[in-house]
């Protein structure tokens, strides 16, 4: 088992392991923009691999990309599939070389994943998982029903509730957590028993819930796209689904949990780095976000009735001529943009004064 980290080793081991198949590529994938990626699937082709792809039917914004992808794909001669519709997105990310290798990605095919994400994936050898995710890829390239046969591989809808509530249920010492949102009811209260219990749990990403007591500190510096645990120093999660509702009950999501001292070692590492550098943002800013919070208050509480305003400008522009034709929403969309700069220009100088009086050192 191998562990990619992003951002940092980038596509080269996708592409080289794509350029070594020797029989099959099989890939699904939510999204995708990466020309290299699709060159050397094209190239597999090519050289009489069969590459088979299963391509979500939906995704936020990106139904059009996803559409011109299969075309584009077909026009290489890859076997494209496209997911059903029975459940309410397809967001595993994964991918199957010879039937002898899994890799399992937290990120999509994309630039902004790969370069400028953190996240995480496993290159892994284990044949019994190799052969579960196998089972999967027909499953859901058929339209068929899969059922879980490996508790290690973990799927949304059909295990992955039971299998992360256990992960998270066995910790004693430690759990560090990557995750962009956490917002199921039952999963947090198992959060909070353990850290009631004595456990160490730290978060890097976004908690739904207020009171909990839990350490939560945002990603530092760049996007956090990874939904990943380590639990206790020695076993570890790292898959597509968050501690939502949604992801875990209605959404295809894969992930895998496992035991490896050097990838977890490693894991534990960058989360490390990582929490350090979080701490002095969030400290940092959280009083800078309370001035702001504070002020904006005020702010609105004096702010004039606008409406007036906008009744006197609106009739100075039509002026007697009432047959021009004012698009509602442009205007009101113009209003807010103006309001906005003038605001923004204000706020500046106003702020300049104020930390200067004050002596206070900007960056």
């Amino acid at each position: 088992m191998k562990l990619i980290v992003q951002p940092g080793d980038g596509i080269t081991a996708l592409v080289q392991a794509i350029n070594g198949a020797k029989s099959r590529v099989e890939i699904a994938i939510f999204r995708f923009d990466r020309g290299e990626i699709a060159k050397a699937l094209a190239s597999a082709v090519g050289r009489g691999v069969f590459v088979h792809a299963l391509i979500a039917y939906t995704n936020r914004g990106g139904e059009r990309n996803l559409r011109a992808l299969e075309l584009e794909l077909l026009e290489a001669g890859v076997t494209v599939a496209r997911t059903a519709d029975d459940l309410a997105r397809y967001h595993a990310k994964y991918m199957i070389i010879d039937r002898k290798e899994l890799y399992l990605l937290s990120y999509n095919f994309t630039y902004l994943d790969i370069d400028h994400s953190r996240s995480f994936g496993l290159i892994i050898r284990n044949p019994k998982i190799v052969q579960e995710a196998v089972k999967l890829f027909e499953a859901d390239t058929k339209r068929q029903q899969y059922s879980a046969g490996q508790p290690n591989l973990v799927v949304s809808p059909v295990n992955a509730r039971k299998q992360l509530a256990a992960f998270i249920k066995g910790a004693k010492k430690h759990l560090f957590i990557y995750d962009p949102e956490i917002s199921d009811a039952p999963m947090i209260r198992l959060l909070e028993e353990r850290k009631k219990a004595g456990v160490d749990i730290r978060i890097i990403g976004k908690l739904n819930r207020k009171g909990t007591g839990l350490a939560v500190h945002k990603m530092p510096d760049i996007r956090l796209h990874t939904r990943s645990m380590v639990r206790d120093g020695s076993q570890a999660f790292i898959g597509s689904q968050s501690l939502r509702e949604v992801e875990l009950g209605a959404r295809r999501e894969l992930g895998v949990i496992f035991r490896d001292p050097k990838i977890v070692a490693r894991l534990i590492k960058v989360f490390e780095e990582d929490w350090a550098k979080s701490r002095i943002t969030t400290e940092g800013a959280a009083p800078v976000s309370k001035v702001a919070k504070k002020v904006a208050r005020v702010v609105t509480k004096d702010l004039p009735a606008i409406a007036p305003f906008v009744e006197v400008v609106v009739k100075d522009i039509l002026g007697t001529n009432k047959d021009v034709d004012l698009d509602h929403s442009a205007v009101e969309e113009s209003v807010k943009d103006a309001v906005k700069e003038t605001v923004k220009e204000a706020v500046k100088d106003v702020v300049g004064n104020a930390v200067e009086q004050n002596g206070v050192v900007t960056k």
